[in-house]
């Protein structure tokens, strides 16, 4: 294994279709990744900058939970410790201040904050025309939703409830649910994570260290981060299941998307905690 994906952090992006590849790699290359391992099933055109700094494997994700074999083939690969990252195409990571702050920073200080996994919040992008870009991705004009967000608490199989996990819910997912099974409905994932032995993430994007799951520790509030998605938009725009019955995802709600972390905190949808 090169010695920058070792060091890591490492972000792992699955390319599930041509949908703003380019800019997908280019930004997490400029929030500081030392790597990024970009699977895809044919080989992709990758950024001139990113020479050294991407690496494009051939894999099939556009199978059922794509994900799963994928992020735990590298967290068995990687040494113990490393910061691993993992997202999709037309999906854009942003953490509090992370306009003018590398993510190695704010990995190290959530580490000394005694946390090996961090919460983020999948805040689904939209097109305010789906006559101008039919699969509503849209990089010029991007909406989402201000507001309709909610929590629900997690039991476990004894019927207790779990200590600091909860059930997000909001977005798309929420407003057209009738067009997604129940169990793709929630926007909660723990996309940031350490490599550890034994730890393997589930198709519900859960891990099976009951730790890595938490929202933050249990002392005080941690930081979150957001992904801000066009993948629900993209679906729901193109498959035949639903484009026929949808003609706008605007609604009174929609927000014009500045493509800032700042607006989400203002917002409440990303917590900074003591990171500043």
């Amino acid at each position: 294994m090169p010695e920058a994906i070792g060091a890591g952090p490492l972000a792992i992006i699955l390319i599930e279709d041509e949908a703003a590849i380019r800019e997908t790699l280019q930004h997490h290359l400029e929030l500081g990744f030392r790597h990024i391992l970009a699977l895809s099933p044919e080989p992709i055109i990758l950024p001139e900058d990113g020479a050294g700094r991407i690496t494009n494997l051939g894999w099939d994700t556009r199978q059922p939970a794509a994900h799963l074999e994928a992020v735990n083939a590298v967290i068995g690969a990687v040494p113990v410790g490393t910061w691993l990252y993992y997202c999709f195409n037309a999906e854009f990571l942003f953490f509090p201040f992370c306009e003018h702050r590398r993510i190695g920073e704010m990995l190290a200080f959530h580490g000394e904050e005694r946390r090996d996994a961090m919460l983020s919040y999948v805040i689904d992008l939209y097109t305010p025309d789906l006559e101008r870009c039919p699969d509503s991705v849209d990089l010029q004009e991007p909406m989402f939703d201000r507001t309709g967000y909610y929590a629900l608490g997690l039991s476990g199989p004894d019927g207790r409830p779990l200590d600091r996990q909860l059930a997000f819910h909001g977005g798309l997912r929420w407003r057209f649910e009738e067009h997604l099974p129940a169990d793709r409905r929630r926007i909660d994932r723990i996309a940031l994570f350490r490599a550890r032995k034994g730890l393997t993430i589930g198709a519900d994007h859960h891990f099976n260290i009951p730790e890595y799951n938490t929202y933050s520790c249990p002392w005080h509030h941690n930081p979150t981060s957001a992904i801000a998605s066009f993948r629900v938009a993209k679906a729901l725009a193109t498959n035949p299941g639903s484009r026929d019955s949808i003609r706008s995802f605007t609604w009174r709600n929609s927000h014009r998307f500045d493509w800032s972390a700042q607006q989400f905190m203002d917002l409440g949808l990303m917590e900074p905690g003591q990171w500043f």
